[in-house]
């Protein structure tokens, strides 16, 4: 037995080599990559372009691309399958009536959200019917670092564990609230933990204020961020203290649902202050 197949992971002999091309074609396409070509993607796989034409084909057969001229897009059947997904997690379902009680008790937008690496993804919302509307939406994605939603996932991480998730030295700017490196994001977190829930005026977008709070699991680990959205021009007429008492009561029966316990030891503290 050669060394190279001592190396090989015993599960290789499992995987599919046509379903593993596929799916890492559907990966290529992303907010920045709505549509691509096929000479691109053989580019982009380092596969044939024969090969490239007969996943597509198959994927367009499927749902899961459609073909305009040359270019190629994400189909519905991915989108079906991004909402079958949604609504099989528990805390979707449970959190959903939570957040609509909150948007009619305060009339605005109330937002379910879960880190995914460097990102934040809403995957439950529910908006008022009014003029003013957020321009986010079931299975937006936004920079963690950069968003008042974003900071509530990040608190449980040590300074470590942040640099390791952001070991650039100086972090991606979106306003002028965006903190500047890893520290100021660190030292940012920990004093929301502290606080229990986390208010930004414009810190993502100058004309939306953000109110959030931690959703726990029984673990004692955050899970999610719930949370409003105000316009901001409005947030001077708000009753703050309100808002707030009303998010963190969201937030908690939530964690409750999901079996979490206040005196549970999280077992995080000394890390989150180690380097």
């Amino acid at each position: 037995m050669s060394d190279s197949d001592l190396m090989k992971d015993p599960q290789d002999k499992y995987i599919v080599p046509g379903l593993e091309r596929g799916l890492l074609l559907l990966c290529e396409f992303s907010r920045q990559n709505r549509t691509l070509t096929a000479p691109e993607l053989a580019r982009r796989l380092e596969l044939p372009r024969s090969t490239i034409f007969r996943l597509l084909t198959t994927l367009e057969i499927m749902g899961f691309v459609t073909r305009s001229g040359n270019e190629y897009r994400l189909g519905m059947s991915v989108l079906r399958l991004g909402f079958e997904y949604l609504a099989s997690l528990e805390l979707t379902e449970l959190g959903q009536p939570l957040l609509a009680r909150l948007c009619d008790r305060l009339n605005y937008p109330s937002n379910l959200v879960v880190r995914d690496g460097r990102s934040i993804v809403y995957v439950a919302k529910v908006s008022p019917p009014s003029v003013f509307s957020s321009a986010v939406s079931v299975g937006t994605r936004l920079p963690a670092h950069a968003t008042v939603l974003g900071r509530i996932l990040l608190e449980d991480l040590s300074l470590t564990e942040l640099r390791e998730l952001y070991p650039e030295e100086h972090l991606e700017r979106h306003s002028n609230c965006t903190p500047n490196t890893v520290l100021e994001l660190f030292n940012l977190v920990q004093t929301d933990r502290q606080r229990g829930f986390v208010s930004g005026e414009g810190f993502f977008e100058s004309s939306i204020s953000t109110v959030a709070a931690p959703v726990r699991d029984q673990s004692g680990r955050i899970v999610a961020a719930l949370g409003v959205t105000i316009p901001t021009v409005q947030i001077g007429h708000v009753n703050f203290d309100e808002t707030v008492n009303q998010v963190r009561r969201s937030a908690d029966e939530l964690s409750r649902l999901l079996n979490y316990t206040p005196n549970l030891s999280h077992g995080r503290v000394t890390a989150l202050m180690r380097d």
